[in-house]
């Protein structure tokens, strides 16, 4: 009996136990139910912009360089609440932002995408959400000139970014354009006397132009079009949704409240969110074929042979003395040939042509060279220090026995080196040379960063103008073999010769 008992004392001291248990157990099979139950959230949307000098598209927080800001970053958060699902941001480059869409590295572009025939030809827009105006911008003492047809007949050349209504304009007037690929560099270029004017969207030279005491507005905003976000051909859903929140959006003023935050609401966006029609401008594109467009790639590759050619002028006339330099019997040359060769070969070549075109300028007025120029100097600089090396090794590689021999029949060592070292040297730094050369012809590619239209910057123009990326790079990639494929023979060649070839 007293066993019975203390059984069931036990069992009951256990109760409150085991109640604790199921109840814990039933909460979990509880939550696990409406885990179940409930639809898993969506993935994110990834979003595409380009945040290198957007403003105030998309651009770096001054204060906290690791966030983005600007009035299209605050649609992307008004849409990802209205969608209910989380918007991510992609960092890519403006002008590959319609082809990154059509490889599917993302599901939506919205960075002052202007709807144009040729882009409706490959994606699908949303419904506008800006209306944008291009302005001309001019020096802050400019008074040759009031208008764009003014700046036509007075020779003066006008600067933008490239595949933009702005270009497609300046084209139709016949006005001579500097294409960019950032919004900064042509007010940079303005300011320092290298165009006449800058052409862009009213949204830009609000930003970049309005405060800036050197530049001012000329003339009113004028040719309106309208931005809208892109996305894939056949994500009708993507597509239905995001119009739907847009509308949803306008309708509640959210974004008025935005632009006007941004210093961006005006009359057109007035006028486009009450319903009513707003003027639109939109150039008439022909048929582009690989033939018509011909020219201008050869124009294009006769201005990458001549900065490849003049480059390396200047780099095999720099890059022999930097090499006498560093064999020098002086600790002070050798010292200065050495810190050449380390700095311009530590450096990358894009940086200090930067610095040569947009640096110098800041530095002092008249330290301002034209694009071209900068090229060169930035290339001969840079190629200098390889070429001199080249130069030291072959020096090296001629036996000393040369010298003593030379020594013997009374020769000085300057007389020596230029009968008898240097000419011996020569047949060994040629196919290294050569290839260099090879090199320099390629990475000419860069100069695009300081405006300059070489072949493949001609090949970007015409390739986004035309959307026919393979047929243009073909042609392309074959003026670039027709160029280095003789330098390629002529290397082999020197190599067979000077006896290091097959």
């Amino acid at each position: 009996m007293k066993r019975s008992v203390g059984l069931g004392r036990r069992r009951l001291a256990r109760l409150p136990a085991v109640c604790l248990a199921i109840a814990l157990c039933a909460r979990a099979m509880g939550g696990e139910a409406r885990a179940v139950d409930r639809p898993s959230a969506a993935p994110p949307l990834r979003w595409a912009a380009d945040a290198e000098g957007g403003a105030p598209y998309v651009f770096k927080d001054p204060l906290a360089p690791k966030r983005n800001i600007g009035f299209e970053v605050d649609i992307a958060e008004a849409l990802a609440k209205e969608l209910g699902r989380p918007i991510e941001f992609v960092q890519y480059t403006f002008p590959r932002l319609i082809p990154g869409l059509l490889r599917g590295d993302f599901e939506l572009a919205m960075n002052g995408l202007e709807i144009t025939p040729d882009r409706v030809k490959l994606v699908r827009f949303t419904r506008p959400y800006y209306v944008y105006q291009l302005q001309l911008v001019v020096r802050a003492d400019e008074t040759r000139f009031g208008t764009l047809e003014q700046c036509k007949a007075i020779g003066g050349r006008v600067g933008t970014l490239e595949d933009t209504a702005a270009e497609r304009l300046l084209d139709n007037l016949g006005v001579a354009k500097k294409l960019y690929e950032g919004q900064t560099e042509p007010y940079l270029d303005l300011e320092v006397g290298r165009l006449d004017a800058v052409l862009l969207d009213l949204p830009i030279a609000l930003y970049y132009a309005q405060s800036n005491k050197k530049l001012k507005f000329c003339g009113e905003p004028s040719s309106a079009g309208h931005y809208a976000i892109a996305v894939r051909r056949g994500d009708e859903e993507l597509a239905s949704a995001l119009d739907a929140a847009m509308d949803r959006l306008a309708a509640a003023g959210s974004l008025r409240r935005i632009y006007e935050k941004w210093g961006l609401w005006n009359a057109q966006q007035e006028a486009f969110f009450a319903g009513r029609a707003v003027e639109t401008h939109t150039a008439a594109r022909s048929e582009w074929t690989v033939w018509g467009s011909l020219p201008l790639l050869l124009e294009g590759a006769w201005v990458t042979v001549q900065i490849s050619v003049l480059s390396m002028i200047l780099a095999v006339a720099l890059g022999l003395p930097i090499a006498t330099a560093r064999r020098s019997r002086l600790r002070a040359l050798r010292a200065a040939g050495t810190a050449y060769v380390e700095f311009f070969r530590g450096i990358p070549v894009l940086l200090l042509l930067f610095f040569l075109y947009y640096g110098l300028p800041t530095l002092h007025p008249d330290w301002k060279l034209p694009a071209f120029l900068a090229a060169i100097v930035g290339f001969g600089l840079n190629y200098a220090a390889y070429e001199a090396e080249i130069y030291r090794a072959g020096i090296a590689a001629v036996p000393v026995g040369q010298w003593e021999a030379a020594a013997s029949l009374g020769m000085s060592r300057g007389l020596t080196f230029r009968r008898i070292i240097f000419p011996q040297a020569v047949r060994i730094i040629l196919p290294p040379m050569t290839s260099d050369f090879i090199a320099l012809l390629k990475d000419t590619s860069l100069v695009s960063v300081i405006a300059v239209v070489e072949l493949t910057k001609q090949y970007e123009i015409l390739a986004k103008s035309s959307l026919k990326y393979a047929e243009m790079g073909l042609a392309t990639a074959a003026l670039y073999l027709a160029m280095s494929l003789p330098l390629g023979c002529l290397s082999r060649w020197l190599e067979k010769r000077s006896g290091k070839g097959v």
